[in-house]
């Protein structure tokens, strides 16, 4: 018998809004679930890897679509066996309908941009113990990210936009599971 597909959710927003803790939350509600960190396939370049602090570049750019490419083949190759999958990244609209839609064609692709307030970003970051690095040196990329958001056209991509501000976590994953 083949392994029935299930949902890709793709996760986007400023840092600190909660896309690790919801990613786990949405796939912990299926047999089999898979969170896919961008960031985490990024950060296994040992050698040459080009991190965007303190400052972006070419090969930045290169080895972001090479982990993008990635994750979108991982989730394709895990829903194609049963697997709920969710990536979380921080991607614009245009740049996953060239990089990401394509390998995940005919697969259930949930695209959810979570928009809570900018104090609400600045807060968890500061609280987040999760990283190698002191988070405050992102205050300033929080700031630019989350405006830059808001001028993408994510609903016109069919992107869902959820502002969770006053939500929990656990509330924000129902949501989402109830709209999909």
């Amino acid at each position: 018998m083949q392994p029935t597909p299930v949902s890709i959710f793709l996760l986007t927003s400023p840092p600190g809004a909660g896309k690790s803790t919801l990613a786990d939350l949405l796939v912990k509600e299926f047999p089999f679930g898979m969170h896919i960190p961008v960031d985490n396939l990024r950060e296994r370049v040992i050698s040459g890897r080009a991190d965007p602090v303190p400052i972006w570049m070419e090969e930045t750019s290169r080895q972001f679509r090479l982990a993008r490419q990635s994750a979108a083949l991982l989730a394709r190759k895990y829903a194609q066996a049963s697997f709920a999958v969710a990536v979380d990244d921080i991607i614009f609209p245009e740049e996953v309908a060239r990089l990401f839609e394509k390998p995940v064609r005919g697969l259930s692709l949930n695209k959810i941009l979570l928009l809570p307030s900018l104090e609400t970003c600045l807060a968890r970051n500061l609280e987040r113990t999760n990283k190698a690095f002191e988070t405050s040196i992102l205050i300033n990329i929080i700031q630019n990210l989350r405006k830059t958001l808001q001028t993408q056209p994510f609903a016109e991509y069919g992107w869902q936009i959820i502002k969770s501000d006053g939500q929990s976590a656990g509330e924000t994953a129902r949501q989402i599971l109830q709209q999909r």
